[in-house]
């Protein structure tokens, strides 16, 4: 029989396949589909900072300190009123209730943040509410060139937040970090339960025959894996008792069997979801047991990180070589 259960933030999954946060997750009962067509757990869309605070009865000054980092990620100050209201604390605090009470998986609350202020304070009524985790979907701004120790704000995040609950927590970050291997080392030794790799930033495009700034790409494309892909890879050996999720392209079961491979213990859905509906996931959980069945596979853990970086045999000589093949056309035999 084949067993397709792993476990992520401590928590015991009956297969990889997390729903991610995003629209789809934001309604109880496009929740409770997801959990029907296959879904392991489901991590809520994103309750923003700027919502916290402003709906916690803050004024705009905790705004204003970030100026560059709240234009950036979301409307502007001059929309932040009407982006904040309409009692969302209380409704994202009863949809985790909902959840919790109309499905078996684990729900997983997603906050999206900026910084270490005062709003770190609801993530206790979030544990309250009945969430088995929660996702810190930590988007520093590359644009803003006032806070020089990103990586210090974001321990600074994680160690306020880790006063306050005592549910696993995961970090979700993006790449760009001028030493990512070392600034994932530092993050994985702070406590955290887990790291997804990696957010996705607001992605513009230029209207040619308007000559301005437009939408780009919403969803990932199904190339995009690869930059999760390799940092696993890279870094699934190195983190000690820290899960890894892989998020961006994941959009059939062999890029998920790839990221298992490569040492995740689970892949979160989103842009699979959307582009070819909810039941698409039933697919890719039968895609997965049929190629276990092919290899000879009775678990995800017998191949769980299989193809990590350290399973090479000289891994530094093997990257370099490989890279010498594809870039300096030496012929290889």
């Amino acid at each position: 029989m084949i067993d397709i259960t792993t476990n992520y933030l401590g928590l015991k999954l009956k297969n990889p396949f997390i729903a991610g946060s995003c629209g789809l997750t934001s309604k109880i009962e496009d929740i409770v589909k997801l959990e029907q067509v296959g879904a392991a757990a489901i991590v809520l869309r994103s309750i923003f900072e700027e919502e916290i605070l402003f709906e916690a009865g803050q004024t705009l000054a905790e705004a204003r300190k970030n100026r560059p980092i709240f234009d950036y990620m979301s409307e502007g100050l001059d929309n932040l009123e009407a982006f904040a209201k309409g009692g969302r604390q209380d409704k994202y605090l009863q949809l985790i209730a909902d959840s919790k009470s109309r499905t078996g998986i684990p729900i997983i609350a997603s906050i999206n943040c900026v910084s270490d202020s005062e709003w770190i304070s609801f993530t206790e009524r979030i544990q309250t509410a009945g969430a088995d985790a929660i996702e810190l979907n930590i988007s520093m701004n590359p644009m803003d060139n006032s806070n020089a120790e990103k990586e210090k704000t974001i321990i600074s995040i994680i160690k306020k937040v880790q006063k306050v609950v005592k549910i696993p927590l995961a970090i979700k970050i993006s790449d760009r970090y001028s030493n990512l291997s070392e600034t994932i080392l530092k993050l994985s030794k702070t406590g955290i339960s887990g790291m997804v790799l990696f957010n996705r930033f607001f992605s513009p495009d230029i209207d040619i025959y308007n000559c301005k700034l437009v939408q780009g790409r919403m969803h990932s494309g199904e190339t995009e894996y690869l930059k999760p892909l390799r940092w696993i890879a890279l870094m699934s050996n190195k983190v000690d008792n820290v899960s890894l999720a892989a998020s961006s392209g994941v959009h059939d079961a062999n890029t998920a069997i790839k990221m298992i491979l490569a040492g995740a213990d689970a892949v979160q859905l989103v842009s699979s979801l959307y582009l070819n509906g909810k039941d698409y996931l039933t697919r890719m959980l039968s895609d997965l047991e049929e190629w276990m069945m092919e290899k000879g596979f009775f678990s995800v853990q017998q191949f769980k990180g299989k193809a990590c970086y350290q399973q090479s045999y000289d891994p530094k000589i093997f990257e370099r070589v490989q890279f010498m093949k594809y870039y300096g056309r030496i012929a290889m035999e």
